[in-house]
């Protein structure tokens, strides 16, 4: 029953946001800021992340890659699946998740616990639209950019690792890049980076801003957003796969 009534209030959430906003200018700037909160404030962690997964990806395929009979432009094409399709939208959001999303949740929390929603509320502020919609639109809009950075990262970080080690030269790295590739992945990837960003950004804003209690309910609101959050873009991961592959 717990879960049918947080779905509930959920979707009631949504109910309340899409209103025509007081002042376009200062949802504007606040859409800015989120902007530049989640997009450039994730940028270092997935630069990093994106890179070694990509290293990692190539020694651990050249490892299991032992028969001469299989050339090792082949090594490229694993990486640059794998990458594309799962470790760059997936394990990057995930990270998000934790990044991202404990931020919103706390930030949100605070703002409910010391007051300051209730007080936008009584000046007649819709504070659902000013709050929460920003965040959603801003992370629909800068992760997808994010992953397709960690997509290329990851490729580059598998071609700097295969050629650092003498695994694989970089020419014939380019070469296995180029073979069989398919846009579809990019598509696939992209879509799941759309939807990814929708349940990282909604998903805390919805438990940040229902929160009650003090101090600790805060944190504890956060904790249970990044885990309902991970769980949800899990399960995405799998019926998105399903339908679309």
């Amino acid at each position: 029953m717990k879960i049918l009534k947080e779905f509930g209030q959920y979707i009631k959430m949504f109910r309340g946001m899409f209103r025509m906003p007081e002042n376009k200018a200062m949802y504007w700037k606040q859409f800015m800021l989120q902007c530049n909160d989640i997009g450039i404030g994730s940028l270092g962690i997935i630069c990093i992340i994106s890179v070694f997964i990509g290293a990692v990806s190539t020694v651990q395929t050249a490892y299991q890659l032992v028969s001469p009979i299989i050339p090792k432009t082949t090594i490229a094409q694993i990486v640059r699946d794998t990458v594309i399709l799962e470790f760059a939208p997936t394990l990057s959001c995930i990270v998000l998740a934790g990044v991202v999303g404990s931020k919103i949740a706390s930030e949100l929390g605070n703002m409910r616990v010391s007051e300051q929603i209730d007080a936008l509320e009584i000046m007649g502020i819709n504070t659902k639209a000013y709050l929460i919609l920003p965040k959603i639109l801003a992370g629909v809009l800068t992760i997808p950019l994010l992953i397709i950075l960690a997509m290329v990262l990851g490729i580059w970080g598998g071609r700097l690792a295969g050629s650092a080690a003498g695994i694989i030269d970089p020419s014939i790295y380019d070469n296995g890049l180029l073979m069989g590739f398919s846009g579809y992945n990019v598509f696939f990837a992209l879509t799941k980076s759309f939807v990814f960003a929708f349940i990282i950004t909604s998903v805390p804003s919805f438990y940040g801003y229902h929160v009650k209690g003090g101090a600790l309910e805060i944190g504890h609101s956060s904790t249970r957003a990044v885990v309902v959050s991970c769980v949800l873009l899990l399960l995405a991961d799998y019926i998105l796969s399903a339908l679309l592959l």
